[in-house]
C-alpha cells in the first residue's frame, strides 16, 4: 500500500490533470459571462474530489482533510478556481459529525455520486456580518415542520446548489443564558423550498465572479428533520466546520501563491527589456523570492492545521494562523505577479488580472483577518477580549 505521501503525491497528479482540461480560456469566459463553471464542478464530481471527505460505506473516498486541503490547494495551483465547489468540502463536516443516521444515509450517498449539491452555508446576514451570535433568522417550531424567516446574505452558490446548510435561532437571545445557545443548523431542500415560494434568492454582482447571493426566507415550511443535531447547540456544531473551512481556504490561498509565482518567474526569465531579462535585476528577484518564503512558511502551517485537525485535536489556533498567513501570502503573491507583468498584468488574456481579485477575497472572507487577530490575542495569548 502506498505511503500517505505517496497517496497525496498521487492526488496531486490526478488534479492537476483534471484541470489542465479547463485552461485560462474557460475560466476568461466564465468571469466574462459571470457564469458558474458547471462543467468544472461537474468534473470534480465525476472524479470524487468533492466526495472526498465522505466515508466510503457512502459512496465517497473516506479521505482525511489533508488529502482534501491537497485537492483544493493544486486546484489553485493549476490556475482553475476552487471556490466554486469548495463549500461542499467544509460543509460536509457538520453533516457527517452532528447528521443522524437517516441524514447520512438519506443525503451522502447522492451528494457522493453528484445527484445532490451541497454548496450553499447559509450563516452571514446583513445585519450581523461576523457577529454571528446576532443573527435574526428565526426558525419557530410548529407541529413537524419549522417555520423561517429572516435574510442571508454573501451565500455563494445558492443559484446552482441543491441543499443549503443553514443557521439560525431558534430561541430568541432574550431567553437564553448564553448568546451561543438557542442557535440550530438545518439541512434545507432548497428545491422544495423555491417550489414552495418560501425562499427568495437573489445574486449580488461582485468584483470577481464568485455566484454569491442573499438569500430571503418568507414563512418558509421545512420538515422538522431537517434538524441537525439538538436544538439550540449549532453554533457549537459549526466552530469545528469553521476550522475545516479556514484550513481549506488556506491551501487555496498556497495555491493561488504557487501559481502567481511560478507565472512571475516565468514571465521574468523571458521578458527582455534594455537587452536583458528583467529577471536578472534583484528589484524583480527579490519580491519574487520574498513571496516564495512567504508561501513555504504559510504552506508548513496548513499541513500542520490539518494535522491537529484530522488527529481529533482542537485545531482553532492552527486553523486560524493557517488562514492569516496563506491569505496574507497569497495576495502578497497576486500584488507581486501584476508589478512583475507590468502593464501585461491588467490584460485580460494573462489571466493575472482575473486571479488577482479572486485572491483578494480571502483576506476578508470567510473570516477577516482582524477577527483572526482577536481570535489569537483572545484565545491563544489570554489578553482580553476586545469586543
Amino acid at each position: 500500500m502506498a505511503s500517505e505521501s505517496e497517496e497525496l503525491a498521487e492526488i496531486r497528479r490526478a488534479v492537476r490533470a483534471l484541470c489542465e482540461e479547463f485552461p485560462g480560456e474557460y475560466w476568461r469566459e466564465k468571469d466574462r459571462e459571470r457564469a458558474y463553471p458547471a462543467e468544472f464542478v461537474d468534473a470534480l464530481t465525476n472524479s470524487g474530489f468533492l466526495a472526498a471527505l465522505i466515508p466510503e460505506e457512502f459512496g465517497g473516498s473516506g479521505l482525511k482533510l489533508d488529502a482534501a486541503a491537497v485537492i483544493m490547494e493544486e486546484i489553485q495551483a493549476s490556475g482553475c478556481n476552487g471556490g466554486a465547489a469548495h463549500a461542499q468540502m467544509y460543509i460536509m463536516n457538520t453533516l457527517l459529525r452532528y447528521g443522524s443516521d437517516a441524514q447520512k444515509g438519506e443525503y451522502l450517498p447522492k451528494i457522493a455520486s453528484g445527484e445532490l449539491r451541497l454548496q450553499a452555508f447559509g450563516v452571514s446576514e446583513p445585519t450581523s456580518g461576523t457577529d454571528t451570535l446576532s443573527l435574526k433568522t428565526r426558525a419557530i417550531r410548529d407541529d413537524d415542520e419549522y417555520v423561517v424567516n429572516g435574510q442571508k446574505i454573501w451565500t455563494s452558490r445558492a443559484e446552482h446548489s441543491d441543499l443549503m446548510l443553514l443557521l439560525a435561532r431558534t430561541t430568541s437571545v432574550e431567553e437564553v443564558e448564553k448568546r451561543t445557545e438557542g442557535l440550530s443548523i438545518f439541512l434545507v431542500d432548497m428545491r422544495a423550498a423555491r417550489e414552495a415560494g418560501g425562499m427568495t434568492i437573489k445574486p449580488i454582482r461582485t468584483m470577481m465572479n464568485h455566484s454569491t447571493t442573499e438569500v430571503f426566507f418568507d414563512d418558509m415550511r421545512i420538515p422538522a428533520s431537517s434538524l441537525i443535531g439538538e436544538e439550540g447547540k449549532g453554533f457549537r456544531y459549526i466552530l469545528s466546520g469553521m476550522n475545516a473551512e479556514r484550513i481549506l481556504i488556506a491551501a487555496e490561498c498556497v495555491g493561488d501563491a504557487k501559481w502567481f509565482i511560478e507565472k512571475a518567474s516565468d514571465y521574468a526569465k523571458d521578458r527582455t527589456v534594455f537587452k536583458r531579462p528583467i529577471g536578472q535585476n534583484q528589484g524583480i528577484q527579490f519580491p519574487i523570492a520574498r513571496c516564495y518564503a512567504q508561501m513555504r512558511a504559510a504552506e508548513l502551517m496548513v499541513h500542520n492545521a490539518a494535522h491537529v485537525y484530522d488527529q481529533g485535536g482542537n485545531a482553532g489556533e492552527e486553523a486560524n494562523m493557517a488562514k492569516l498567513l496563506a491569505s496574507e501570502a497569497s495576495w502578497a503573491a497576486a500584488d507581486m505577479c501584476v508589478q512583475t507583468y507590468g502593464g501585461f498584468g491588467f490584460a485580460e488574456e494573462y489571466d493575472v488580472e482575473r486571479k488577482f481579485r479572486e485572491a483578494r477575497l480571502y483576506t476578508v472572507a470567510p473570516i477577516s483577518t482582524n477577527l483572526i487577530l482577536s481570535y489569537l490575542a483572545e484565545h491563544v495569548l489570554g489578553l482580553p477580549r476586545s469586543y
